[in-house]
Parts: C-alpha cells; structure tokens; sequence
C-alpha cells in the first residue's frame, strides 16, 4: 500500500506530531509514505517526496509544518481537482491524510466524491471550530500563548491603568477568546455567537474602577462584528478609561506544541493509518469524544454544528 500525506489551510502546532505519527505507523505496517508539500496545490504541481523514518525526526517539538502550507484555488475547481487525482494514480497512492481545517476537509470530500479516493482528515486547527470534535489539533497550544501574552500586557495595562481589547483568531468560533479569557480572568468575554453589549461592557469597566481596580481585560474573538478600534473608542467615551487595542493575529499560530497537542496529533494519526490498513474505503473525519478517539463518515462530520460553551461564558460572567 501507498499513502500520502499534505498540511492544508492555516498551520497549527501539532501537524509535524502528526506528520511524524502518520508516517511512523505507515511504514511500521509495511506502507509507503509520501511526504505532499505545499497542500493540494503542491499535490497538483507533482511535489511528492519519498518519506522514510528519518524524514520525520526531530520534528515533534516543531511548531508549523515541514509539509509546508497553502491556499489552492486551482484545487476548487473541478479541473484541478481531476489533475490531483491523475497524479495520486500515477504514484499509485492508495489514500491520502489530511491535516487542516473546515476548508481543507471540503476540499478532500470533493476529491474523493469525485474520484473515489480514500481520504482521512484529521484536525489541524487552532479555531476550534469543528462541531465532530471536542478539540482540534494546535488549539491547546493557540489558547497557552494568549494567556501567555495577557499576562506581559497586563503589567503594563496596570501601569498606565487603561483597558485593553485583545482581539484573538478563531473566525466565527469564539472558543480561543473564550477558554483564554476564562483562564486569564477576563472582565468581559466577546465572542460571536452573543450579541454585544457595549453598555454592558462599558459598566464593568466603570464598577472595576470604582472599586479600585487598575486595569481591565476584554477577550474579543477576531468574529465580533463590530471593529475592535470603534469598540476601544465607544468604550473610553463612555467610562473615561484609556483603552487601547492588540490584536495577536498570527503569533497564536506558532510556537511549539504542547503536550496535550502533540498526543492528540500523534492518536488521531494512528487511528487514520489503523482504518486505511484495515482496507476502509470510506472518507473520514477523525477526532476526540470525551477523551476517545472517534472517527465519523467526513460528510456527516463537517455537518455537525460546533456548539458554544454557555456554562463557560455562565462561570467566566461569575467570576469576573
């Protein structure tokens, strides 16, 4: 047997784990492994390299990936899609593992609904934004380095005793803002499934500064719609408070995997390489369920719906 294996989308720390998992497993079980550079654009473009045990050492602790990433538009058309296809035949590759997100699982569907090619995912995020799986690959690791940056600009929010609107990743999915902003004790957690309430925001800044308090926090996942520097304007109009904006962008993609990341790539990537190497011939979508490792039929995943942690935002509200 053959397979391949491509890092598609955004990068999250954790998909060297599992590159290394995948490809360790493969050839463990007797089964060629080729490296696909680049995403699917890389995959159309023929840049396959042959991998080995030591193509994937000392790669674990690595944030990114060594694949390499990119964005295909020639890949969502249907021509480009039969092009990757001819050449997945060509080296007789018998299915393919891919690390990425909401986008790149869609696009692995319509490859293999196309072509009938074997495709299992696995997810290579740090949204959190899949509704199959509890947690997604580099979303641990993107939440440590917020809290991580909260806590360096705290001290000198306190400083200067203004409130800062930190503004996190994470599109429409507020869980990066949500699970840092709990850990890092937030005054106010804004994330897009809540309607903003800016008076409400505006109050708490007003009552932690009646009662002494230096400084405030507001967590703002990047799907709020409204534009962090008119929210920092309305809210020092109203309160008198100095606030100011940072917007951690892409500096929560990077860095080296934490612990929890590096296992949770290296077991969904096992579990991809038991179901091609038992003969599965259906897509899959593979995750974590209450600690489990689960797989589900991939059109069925990407229809499940991500849900938001209401008893979160219940307890963050509480405790601020």
């Amino acid at each position: 047997m053959k397979i391949g294996i491509l890092t598609s989308g955004g990068d999250s720390p954790g998909m060297n784990a599992a590159i290394r998992a995948a490809t360790r497993c493969s050839l463990y079980e007797g089964i060629q492994v080729y490296g696909i550079k680049r995403g699917f654009e890389g995959l159309i473009d023929g840049e396959l390299i042959d991998f080995n045990v030591s193509s994937v050492g000392d790669i674990l602790h690595r944030g990114g990936t060594i694949l390499e990433t990119a964005r295909s538009n020639t890949f969502m058309q249907v021509e480009g899609r039969a092009k990757a296809a001819m050449i997945l035949k060509s080296f007789g590759i018998d299915a393919l593992v891919v690390i990425g997100g909401d986008g790149s699982m869609r696009g692995a569907l319509a490859l293999s609904n196309e072509h009938g090619i074997p495709v299992m995912c696995l997810p290579g995020t740090i949204d959190n934004d899949l509704g199959y799986t509890d947690y997604t690959i580099g979303f641990e690791t993107a939440v440590n380095t917020v809290v991580d940056c909260v806590s360096k600009i705290r001290d000198t929010s306190s400083s200067h005793e203004r409130t800062t609107i930190i503004e996190v990743m994470g599109r429409n999915c507020g869980d990066i803002a949500l699970y840092s902003g709990l850990a890092c004790g937030a005054e106010s957690i804004l994330v897009p499934t809540d309607e903003l309430d800016v008076p409400a925001v505006c109050k708490k800044v007003i009552m932690g500064k009646n009662r002494g308090k230096k400084h405030n926090i507001i967590m703002k996942a990047e799907g709020v719609k409204m534009d962090s520097y008119e929210l920092a304007k309305q809210i020092a109009q109203t309160t008198g408070v100095e606030a100011k904006v940072v917007i951690l962008s892409y500096l929560q993609r990077g860095g080296s995997p934490t612990a929890s990341d590096r296992i949770l790539a290296s077991r969904t990537a096992a579990k991809a390489i038991d179901l091609i190497k038992s003969g599965c011939k259906e897509s899959k979508a593979i995750g974590v369920r209450g600690g489990e490792i689960v797989d589900y039929n991939l059109e069925e995943a990407l229809s499940m719906v991500k849900q938001p942690k209401k008893d979160y935002l219940d307890l963050a509200e509480v405790l601020s």
